[in-house]
């Protein structure tokens, strides 16, 4: 069994675009604000301190969450085929982060482009719908995904190297 790779960042996280990081941290500063200059100056009594920083922060952070989803999922939906400005939409009037539940639950599969017809298809797909390119190695015996340097398939057990894969995909596991 070959080593494994050391882990990279999480490509997702590359999805949060500046503009929402920034207006992440102007939203969670202005929240700060108003618990700690505003609220306590038209309160008739005082809240406890360690109630006030557990409140402050929670509220403060959850403003900020917010944000940050809106913006993955301005990034993020394009990449599907779904409309950006739709679930940009859902996700910041719906209350509570029901939007951002909805988007996570109804969202599809990542799509890529067919090298031989140009054309839109879902990223789990082995063949092309259109031409029957072959867009991924797979086991000739049950079709699940196998990794292109696989000798057998480690669901049936098959001998891959029978299957006479294309030549760019021996290229690829090399």
């Amino acid at each position: 069994m070959p080593e494994p790779q050391s882990i990279q960042v999480n490509d997702d996280t590359r999805l949060i675009p500046i503009w929402s990081i920034v207006v992440a941290s102007a939203a969670f500063l202005l929240v700060e604000y108003y618990f700690w200059i505003v609220f306590p100056r038209q309160q008739h009594h005082v809240t406890p301190l360690g109630l006030r920083v557990y409140l402050n922060l929670s509220w403060g952070l959850l403003a900020a969450v917010y944000f940050l989803m809106v913006g993955f999922v301005s990034k993020d939906a394009p990449r599907r085929s779904m409309s950006a400005r739709f679930w940009m939409l859902i996700c910041f009037v719906m209350p509570g982060g029901i939007g951002a539940v909805l988007y996570f639950l109804l969202r599809t599969p990542l799509v890529s482009t067919c090298a031989a017809c140009g054309t839109h298809v879902q990223s789990d797909f082995h063949f092309c719908p259109q031409c029957n390119y072959q867009l991924t190695a797979s086991c000739g015996t049950c079709f699940r995904t196998v990794r292109p340097t696989d000798q057998f398939c480690t669901n049936c057990g098959h001998e891959l190297a029978r299957d006479h894969m294309p030549a760019r995909l021996h290229v690829l596991g090399e």
